[in-house]
Formats: structure tokens, sequence, C-alpha cells
């Protein structure tokens, strides 16, 4: 049976040989929703942080999406940013990040093993990665330890159903049968694109996710499902 470490790997080696497709495949398989879901979360973690934001965390930022959006959000709610950094193990998706980004800063690392000083960060954010830390509650704690008192950890994530219902027919349909053959397509790599459907039903509930994080030192603020429940966004403040 392989050990935690070795699946962190793995997944990581993944990511890395699809890099050059990732974002084409992502835009094509969320049919673009997934931006709306992107902007919402920064704009409601800029309505709830109203202290002056010196640096935002993008963790497992891949190509660097999430922080391009918090560079938008934050210049329509007029609010400035010191520095935006991202954060991830995978080699490939942070040079195609860079390329598209050079106004920010990439860091090769865990979410368990951030490169920062204690309570440096104002925000943290992880956009469906959280799913893919095998040690999740050692990342959670290594948020805690990052972000300043009242700094906030903003999660989006494929969470997994409490129910099911024609929605979850529907939408389990698509995650096992149609989006495989899409992203294989697109990326010739169709085993990761049916590691996705695996990882979202070994995942959590969002009720399970808050309570990690609830145990992990944050108080949720914020917890909305998106689009038949497929996407989940959860605000938490580090108490």
């Amino acid at each position: 049976m392989e050990n935690t470490d070795t699946k962190q790997q793995k997944i990581v080696q993944m990511f890395d040989e699809i890099a050059g497709t990732y974002d084409r495949a992502n835009r094509v398989l969320s049919m673009g929703i997934d931006i709306q879901w992107r902007k919402k979360a920064c704009d409601e973690t800029f309505k709830r942080y109203n202290k002056p934001i010196e640096l935002i965390v993008d963790v497992a930022c891949g190509t660097g999406d999430m922080m391009g959006y918090w560079s938008k959000q934050a210049t329509k709610a007029d609010r400035q940013i010191g520095k935006i950094m991202g954060v991830d193990p995978s080699v490939g998706m942070s040079d195609v990040g860079k390329q598209k980004f050079p106004e920010f800063e990439f860091f090769i690392s865990e979410a368990t093993a951030l490169p920062l000083a204690n309570e440096s960060a104002d925000i943290v954010s992880i956009s469906y990665g959280i799913r893919n830390v095998m040690k999740r509650q050692e990342a959670f704690r290594e948020f805690a330890r990052v972000l300043k008192q009242g700094g906030y950890v903003v999660i989006l994530e494929f969470t997994k159903d409490d129910k099911k219902g024609l929605f979850f027919t529907i939408k389990d349909f698509y995650l096992t049968k149609i989006l495989p053959i899409l992203g294989g397509l697109i990326s010739k790599n169709k085993a990761a694109y049916e590691y996705l459907p695996n990882s979202i039903e070994g995942f959590l509930t969002a009720s399970m996710l808050q309570k990690e994080l609830d145990d992990a030192g944050f108080e949720t603020e914020f917890c909305k499902s998106f689009s038949m429940d497929i996407s989940t966004l959860v605000i938490a403040r580090k108490r």
C-alpha cells in the first residue's frame, strides 16, 4: 500500500505532465464558469477583510489563475495589495504560470511547508487544490501559522455530495463519463482526468471541510455551493 508521500509525489508528477494543456482543458471542462466562482471568492473576502493587505498567498497556485483574479478584483474594489505570491509543488505548472504572470512571484513548495514567516500573510487561498493535499490537517495548521491574527483562508473546492438526487446523477454522469474523455482528448492524458472524479468522491462534504478548519483554529464566515453543488466556497477567519 502506498504511503502518503508516494501518493503526493505521483499527484505532483501528474500535474507536471498536463501543465502545457491544463488551462485549455480547464476552460473547456468548466465551460468557463469557474471564472465566476473565483471572482466571487475574491469579492466576498474583500468585503470581510478591511485592513491593509500586504500579502496574499495562493497555495497550489497551478498556472496562476487565482492570483490573476485577486489582482483584477482588488482593482475593481479599489483595494491595494502589497504583494501576491504563488506556491505550488509542480515545476511544470509554475513554469506556465511564470510566463502568464511575470508580475507575480512563484515558489516551489508543498502546502505543508510554506516559505513564509509566522503571521506574515493577510489572505491564504487555495482553489481546487486542497483535495490533492494528502496531509490536509498539516496544511491547515500551516495556513494558520503564516496568517496574521484575523486573516482569512479562502477555499474553492469540488466537495462530495451530502445527498443524492437528480442533480447528483447529472453531475456524476458528467464527471465520470464525459469529463475523462474530453480531458483525455485535450491533454492526451486520460488517467489524469479519471483522477478528478475519484478525488472528489474520496474528499469531504462542505460540512466536514468546515469541521477540519475549525479544528485548525479557523471560524467559517461564509460557505456556499455553486452550480448544482459542483463547487463550494469556504471563507474562514483565523481565530
